[in-house]
Parts: structure tokens; C-alpha cells; sequence
């Protein structure tokens, strides 16, 4: 009988240490109350407390972890477990173990059990053989985690330092005694932070910091390696199951539906995950910056599994986080495995990756971006899609934790330039993100950035659909369809519904809306016909940026666009004074001082104006509409031979964008932000190009003139025939245009500089000279409307009319609306004898830019030979009255900007 007793002890002992390496309490008790019933003496009844003890305190910490919040609840509820782990250190229990190691082993049959890094044997009576230190260091330990439950810190250091915590020697160990260890190491670290020093030494402050620490390492690595070690005994690798396998719940886990992430069985528990954290912070906090990013690196570098996924995902966004904040590229460090010193023994510190083929960041911006991407590959694989409620609290977790990795990819994404790359990571976070207006609108402006503003608009609809309150989305689509899209009736709309929303909520924003609603009025108005539409629309421009100017007196653009206001009707005095105004507001304005220039000009302040030109470019040497008005200034004051000298210097300049450009994956944009203008290139045109084009005409003729150019290069039959006809201006085929590389912006650019040069080789009658600039021009956008005016000119200027005629019939085809074109169509009509013809065609002129002299004196000429003389004087004496006001270049040169 009691052979058959030891053997069904011994059964019930093996299945207990089974259970404790899978952590399942609830069986552990019901078997420890079975052997406590079966026991063969004093020294199993102290085993079995032991278990009976340590399974009721890991239950209770299962559902009311060790927090400060919990405290009064473990005072309470533990009171039965702490009784029963007491029972090991009763002294009946203590003199039955210690008689124990004096019986000898004399029998052939035994078996061996690892309990901790020290032998028990069992012989075949069932007797344990086991040192005091097994099970008491056990006990000590498990009471120090169930008096840090409690509170009792102090009582907690007392049992720890019993067990001989500091004086345990490093080998092979269970997973239990893994996890016992790691959390011992741990809970010494947190009770030695909640017990205040008995004296103000600022060295022994600083002992007692790296103390802390070196606890919060030593846990983290035994915290690691117990869950590789779990998963290792499991059959998983890196939290992934090998088919055919059957692990239990791990199995059950991975093949669920549920819409929650993938769980684990096997977690570490607050304890552990939090000290995993807080050990680097504690090294950041005492100074020691270094040593917390290498921490956080050896966490990171351990081999994963699938209770760490969590923390890795996290501890990667806050190694991002010390590395963009404390780290600078100076000072950076980069992490080179092969220089680790590899100490004696392993047993206690997690496996790490190691190989030939690991990618190592070498600089700063390539670490933080690899732990982002890693950051946010984890964060959206795990992002909760269900919308039910049972679900919304896991939902907005996840959904949080991926919005702080996105918003620390905006920050290096965009200071890198690389906007394409964010977008697409937030094309990743769309599936997640229903109605997230964060999310949506940090869309919205990667797209804008990345030069996508179609798409951007509709971003921002949604935006403004999701806030209904918000004026910001719609203000800013309003912005986006009047400076990029050229959809100025659309832009007015947003900009409407952004003043209502202002209005109704105010958000600081009133000025900013007046101001966008009022340059939608003033572009409309240059689109409209007839003229009293045209002055229902300024005047109605003019109100708003009466209202921006009220709302925010220290606005500088206001007052700007006030002054482009008051110098397109002639009104110089007051423009010039809002000029100013906007300059003390914002005294680095390039617009303005653009203006102030054109102003100048038109008070026939010629060399002032180039002397402000000259100090302007001094601030602003890379701006091409500087450079273009000085060429004009130049060739006015100091004549066309100068002017040469500033057309050349533009095309170095284009050579250093173009050149950039091909440097860079994102060129367009730093294309804007050097050139500090969007539209500069539809704003730049010649002196005679007196055109009243608005940014939707003129782009929607560039793409047309592109996408022409573009079908001429494929030998398309009709647009050939075109080309045959129109010819170059000596009358000869043009080459073919050459394939382009870079941006639409960048080679009208140069289209714009080789016209300058050969309207001032016109000027210096220099027709060879003005045909072969005419030629390079034609090697970019053969089909170009300015292109074209420029050959109609130089076939005007050898009296060839019917030839200029066809050129300036191809460039109002194109743009009806370019004032130059139709100025000298009228005049060749006139010139081959088609006097009403003419008439009309100067008539169109006039309507379209009442205020250009060269239109009224070409429509008098005409009308001088037809004989209406009293019309003519009229023409030509208003002619004289508007060139009294008339600057070097058109006051429209000069943008509507919103910057």
C-alpha cells in the first residue's frame, strides 16, 4: 500500500511541475490538495502549501494585477495565500526539510527533477532531498511579490534579500524559475524606487538609481529569455505555429476569426512589461542618454515571439522618439553588434539575432526609419477593424497606437522631402481610419505636398464632412483649387462655406477666409465678360480684402492684395501706401517688394525700381521673376545689351534647378520652396505680353500646348501637318522636341528665358540671332501659344503677314484670352487690307484688358485709316492717358499668392 501511495505521490508531483511551466494555476491547487491529502509527512504538507500558495497568488494577480490601484483589494484577498506560503517557513516545516539532508541515498532507483538551478532528488519513498535554499528561496521570493502586491515594500526587500536574490549563481532553469527570478529581480528595482533613502547623499542617490537600473536589466533579460524559452518548448518560432501542430490555445489563437489582434497565452504580466520600459526611461532621466538607446536596442535585437509583439511595437516608436529628440546627426552613434563584449554563461539573457545578412542603420534618420516602419507594420497588422461596441475599447487603442507612429513618420517623412513614401503609408491606414478626421486630414496634406492636389481636395471634403463645425478643410481645398487647380468656381464655393463655418465657430480664421474668398472673386473677375460682370466681381474682391484687412490689421497679404487692387485700376498713390504697409508687416514679402517695383516703374521711377530690384535680388538671388522684371528694367534704362546679361544668368540659374531636380525624387517640391513661387512660371512674360491671363487660363493652355507638344512627338498626322504649316521662323522644319526629363514647371521656365532673349534680339533687330533662340524654345513645347506670338512677331518684323497671321491664329486658338496675340493679329489684318476684320479683333482686345494702352493706340491706328477719326482721337488720347501709368511689365505678372 504504500508503495502504491509513493507512486501515485509521485504522479501527482510530476504533473504539478507540468503545470507550473504552463502557468495553469487553477489546476496546480486542485492537484496540490490532492498530494496535501496523500501526503507521506510534514515535508509534502509544506510542498503542498507551497503550491496551494502560489497558485492562489498568481490567480488573484491574473485579474487584479500588482498596482497601486489594487492594493487595498490584495490586502484582503491574498490573506489565505500569504498563509499558506508562510506554512514553508513554519519551523516544523523548516526542521522537517533540514533533517531531511542528512538521510543517505541508498537506493538504485531514483529520479531527477530541476526545481531551480539547484538538484532535487527523489527517492523511492517519495522523500525530498532538497536543500533548505529550493523551496524557501522560492517562498522568500513569491512572498516579496505578494507583499509589493500589498504595498509593503520594505517587508518585500526583507524577503528578497532572504532568498539571496544578489547571491544567486547563474544556470540552466525551468521556465517557472525564469519567470520567479525575473520577477523578483523586478520587484527589488520597484520597492527600492517606493522606499525614500535615509539620507539626503546625493552619491548615495545616485548608487541607488543604478541600482534600480541594473535590476530593471537583469529582469528585462531573464523576462525575455523565459518567453523564448516557452515558446521554444511549444514548437513556435517567433510566435508563428508550424503546420500540424497542435499547441493548445496557441493553435486555437492563430486559427480564430475574431476581429481582435492575434493574443498570446503566455503574458509577462504588468510587472515585467512595465520594468521592460522603464528601464531605458530611468537611464535617460538619470543622463545616461547612451546607455538607454543601447537598451533599448538589446530589447529590440532579442529574437522575437509572440507575447513581445506588443512591446516591440511600442519600445521601437519610443527608441524612434529619444533619437529624434536627443539626438542629432553630429552626435549619433550607430549600433555595431560585432564590438559587444560576450560575457561568460548565456543561461540568463535572451537570444539575439545575429548574421551576416541583418541590415545595420548607419545613419540616424535610417535607424528611425526602420523602427517607424517596423512600428507601424505591427501597429496596422493588429489595428482593430470590427466596429461593434464590445470591440470600441480594443479598437481605439489600436487605432491610438498606430496615430502616434504616423504622426512621427509625418515628422521624418517630411523634413526628408519624401511625401510619395507618406502617402503611401496612409494609404495603409484608409482601412482603419473610418470617419478618424486626424488620419484623413494628415492624408490630405501628404498629398498636397506630394503635388496629388486633385486628390487632395477630395481628402479634404471628407474632412470637411467628418467636422462640420471645421472651417480649416474647406479653406484650405479653397487654397488648393485657386493656386493649383485652377478651379476658381470651386474654390469660391470652399471658401464661401469656409466664411459661413467661421462665422457660425470661430477658429481665428475669419482674415484667412475673407482674404480667399475675395482672390476667387478678383480671378473670376478676370474670366468674366462683359465689363460691368468684370466690375460686379472687383468690386466684390475689394469688399472681402476690406473685411481680411478689418479683421486682422497686422495681416500682411490684405494689404497686399489691397495694393494689386488699387495698381490695376491706376489708383498708384494708394497702392503704393498699402505696399508699404504690407512691407512693415512683413518686411521679407517678395511679392510686395515685386510690386513696389512694378509701382515704381509705373511713376516712371525707373532706376528707383531697379535699384529695388537689385536689393532684392540680393535677399532672394534664385527668384526668376526678380531676375525677368530686372532684364526689362535693364533694357529700358541701360538698353538691351545689359538686359542680355541678366537672360544668361537665368539660364544658369534654370541649370542649377534642373540639375536639383534630377538629384531629388521629390524635385518639384524643392523646386517651390527654393523659387518661392508655385505659379511663377505662368506669371513670367514678356514686356509686350501685356496679356490679363488668369492662372486657369494660362494653366489650362499649358496643358493643352503640352499635350499637343506631346502628340507632335509621336508623328501624329494632323499636328504635323500643323507644325508643317506654321514652321519654324526662317521658314525651315523645327527639330523634333527632346525628350524631357523633371517637371512641366521647370521647362516652361526656360521656354520663358529663350522668348526673353529672342524678343531682345528683336530689339536689336538681330532676326538670326532672335530665330535660333525662337528654335531652342521650340525644342520644349513646340505647340506653345507664346512660342507661336514670339514667331508671329519675328514674321512681322520681316513684313512676312500671312505667316504671322497663321502664328497668332494658332495662339488665340489656344488661349483666346492672350491680349498679345490678339493686339498684332489685329494689326497684320490691318496690314492685308482686313480694316473691320482688325476692328474687331482690337475691340476683343480691349474687352479683355481695358487698361493696356497697346490695345486702345493699335485700335486707333486702325481707325485712323478706316477714317472715323473721332473714334480714333478717343482711342489713341486713352492710349496716352493709361501709358502715363503703364509699368515696365503688367501688374498681373505679379501672383495672387496665399503665402
Amino acid at each position: 500500500m504504500a508503495g502504491k501511495a509513493a507512486k501515485g505521490t509521485n504522479r501527482l508531483e510530476n504533473d504539478i511541475f507540468k503545470c507550473r511551466d504552463e502557468s495553469n494555476w487553477k489546476k496546480i491547487q486542485e492537484l496540490a490538495e490532492q498530494l496535501m491529502q496523500r501526503g507521506t509527512g510534514p515535508q509534502s504538507e509544506a510542498m503542498a502549501s507551497f503550491f496551494i500558495g502560489e497558485s492562489k497568488l498568481e490567480q488573484f494577480l491574473e485579474e487584479h494585477p500588482p498596482t497601486e490601484a489594487n492594493i487595498n483589494k490584495a490586502k484582503t484577498g491574498l490573506t489565505e495565500a500569504k498563509r499558506y506560503l508562510n506554512n514553508c517557513f513554519t519551523e516544523h516545516g523548516a526542521k522537517e526539510i533540514v533533517e531531511m539532508k542528512s538521510v543517505k541515498v541508498g537506493y538504485t532507483k531514483y529520479r531527477w527533477h530541476r526545481t531551480r538551478h539547484l538538484t532535487v532528488k527523489r527517492t523511492r519513498c517519495g522523500a525530498f532531498l532538497v536543500p533548505l535554499a529550493g523551496v524557501m528561496t522560492d517562498g522568500h521570493f513569491l512572498l516579496a511579490k505578494l507583499l509589493y502586491a500589498q504595498g509593503f515594500y520594505e517587508e518585500a526587500i526583507t524577503h528578497l534579500d532572504s532568498g539571496g536574490i544578489d547571491r544567486l549563481e547563474e544556470k540552466t532553469l525551468s521556465n517557472r524559475i525564469l519567470k520567479i527570478l525575473a520577477e523578483s529581480f523586478a520587484i527589488k528595482g520597484l520597492c527600492l524606487e517606493k522606499v525614500p533613502l535615509k539620507t539626503t547623499s546625493k552619491t548615495k542617490a545616485a548608487n541607488r538609481e543604478d541600482q534600480i537600473v541594473s535590476y530593471f536589466v537583469q529582469a528585462s533579460d531573464l523576462a525575455l529569455k523565459y518567453l523564448q524559452e516557452v515558446e521554444k518548448s511549444q514548437g513556435t518560432v517567433g510566435g508563428v505555429v508550424p503546420t500540424g501542430t497542435a499547441v493548445g490555445t496557441v493553435a486555437t489563437v492563430a486559427a480564430s476569426s475574431s476581429p481582435l489582434p492575434p493574443n498570446t497565452e503566455y503574458r509577462i504580466g504588468t510587472v515585467l512589461e512595465s520594468v521592460l520600459q522603464r528601464a531605458p526611461l530611468l537611464m535617460i532621466k538619470s543622463g545616461k542618454l547612451r546607455q538607454a538607446i543601447d537598451q533599448y536596442r538589446n530589447v529590440l535585437r532579442a529574437e522575437e515571439t509572440s507575447s513581445t509583439q506588443s512591446l516591440r511595437q511600442t519600445m521601437s516608436r519610443q527608441l524612434a522618439e529619444v533619437l529624434l529628440r536627443g539626438v542629432c546627426e553630429t552626435n549619433y552613434i550607430d549600433y555595431e553588434p560585432r564590438i559587444e563584449i560576450k560575457k561568460q554563461g548565456k543561461h540568463w539573457r535572451p537570444n539575439k539575432y545575429s548574421g551576416q545578412s541583418l541590415f545595420m542603420p548607419k545613419t540616424e534618420y535610417e535607424e528611425v526609419l526602420l523602427l517607424l516602419f517596423i512600428s507601424e507594420a505591427m501597429a496596422v497588422r493588429n489595428a482593430v477593424l470590427d466596429r461593434s461596441p464590445e470591440f470600441q475599447d480594443a479598437r481605439i487603442h489600436s487605432y491610438n497606437n498606430v496615430v502616434a507612429v504616423y504622426d512621427l513618420l509625418v515628422f521624418v517623412l517630411a523634413r526628408l522631402g519624401q511625401f510619395q513614401t507618406l502617402c503611401e503609408s496612409f494609404e495603409r491606414a484608409m482601412k482603419f481610419s473610418f470617419e478618424e478626421y486626424h488620419v484623413w486630414m494628415q492624408f490630405s496634406l501628404s498629398l498636397l505636398s506630394s503635388g496629388k492636389h486633385l486628390r487632395a481636395t477630395l481628402m479634404l471634403k471628407e474632412c470637411a464632412r467628418l467636422q462640420p463645425h471645421n472651417s480649416f478643410p474647406c479653406l484650405l481645398a479653397a487654397k488648393v483649387c485657386l493656386e493649383n487647380l485652377g478651379n476658381i468656381e470651386q474654390g469660391v464655393e470652399f471658401a464661401e462655406e469656409a466664411l459661413n463655418r467661421e462665422k457660425r465657430n470661430p477658429q481665428s480664421l475669419l482674415a484667412q477666409c475673407h482674404l480667399v474668398l475675395g482672390v476667387g472673386y478678383a480671378l473670376m473677375a478676370e474670366q468674366r465678360r462683359p465689363q460691368s460682370k468684370r466690375a460686379e466681381f472687383k468690386a466684390s474682391a475689394f469688399q472681402c480684402f476690406l473685411r481680411a484687412q478689418s479683421a486682422d490689421p497686422y495681416f500682411h497679404l490684405p494689404e497686399y492684395h489691397l495694393a494689386l487692387h488699387y495698381a490695376e485700376v491706376r489708383q498708384l498713390s494708394k497702392a503704393v501706401s498699402h505696399a508699404k504697409r504690407a512691407l512693415e508687416l512683413n518686411p521679407e514679402h517678395v511679392h510686395t517688394l515685386h510690386l513696389l517695383a512694378l509701382l515704381l516703374s509705373a511713376q516712371k521711377q525707373h532706376g528707383e525700381a531697379l535699384q529695388l530690384i537689385n536689393a532684392t535680388l540680393d535677399e532672394y538671388p534664385n527668384y526668376l521673376n526678380l531676375m525677368y522684371t530686372k532684364a526689362h528694367l535693364e533694357d529700358y534704362c541701360l538698353g538691351p545689351e545689359e538686359a542680355l546679361l541678366t537672360s544668361k544668368q537665368m539660364l544658369l540659374q534654370w541649370k542649377t534647378f534642373y540639375e536639383s531636380e534630377l538629384k531629388s525624387d521629390f524635385a518639384q517640391t524643392g523646386l517651390q520652396r527654393v523659387t518661392s513661387c508655385n505659379r511663377g512660371s505662368f506669371h513670367v512674360r514678356s514686356g509686350d505680353f501685356s496679356d490679363r491671363e488668369s492662372g486657369q487660363s494660362i494653366a489650362a493652355a499649358a496643358r493643352v500646348e503640352q499635350a499637343l507638344s506631346e502628340a507632335l512627338q509621336t508623328g501624329a498626322g494632323p499636328l504635323a501637318q500643323l507644325q508643317a504649316q506654321t514652321g519654324t521662323a526662317g521658314g525651315g522644319p523645327a527639330t523634333g522636341p527632346r525628350e524631357k526629363r523633371g517637371s512641366q514647371t521647370l521647362w516652361l521656365l526656360q521656354l520663358q528665358v529663350w522668348l526673353l532673349i529672342a524678343e531682345l534680339y528683336l530689339k536689336m533687330e538681330q532676326l538670326s540671332e532672335a530665330e535660333a533662340c525662337i528654335l531652342e524654345a521650340s525644342n520644349i513645347y513646340p505647340l506653345s501659344h507664346q512660342l507661336m506670338v514670339m514667331k508671329g512677331l519675328l514674321h512681322e518684323m520681316r513684313k512676312e503677314y500671312y505667316d504671322a497671321k497663321t502664328c497668332f491664329q494658332n495662339a488665340v486658338s489656344i488661349n483666346p484670352l492672350h491680349v498679345t496675340a490678339l493686339q498684332h493679329l489685329g494689326l497684320v489684318y490691318h496690314y492685308l487690307g482686313s480694316s473691320q476684320l482688325a476692328e474687331k479683333t482690337l475691340r476683343d482686345a480691349v474687352a479683355i484688358d481695358p487698361m493696356c494702352h497697346q490695345s486702345w493706340f493699335n485700335m486707333g491706328k486702325v481707325l485712323q485709316e478706316t477714317g472715323d477719326f473721332d473714334s480714333a482721337t478717343d482711342c489713341l488720347n486713352t492710349a496716352i492717358q493709361l501709358e502715363m501709368t503703364t509699368p515696365i511689365l503688367p501688374f498681373s505678372t505679379v501672383p495672387r499668392t496665399l503665402e
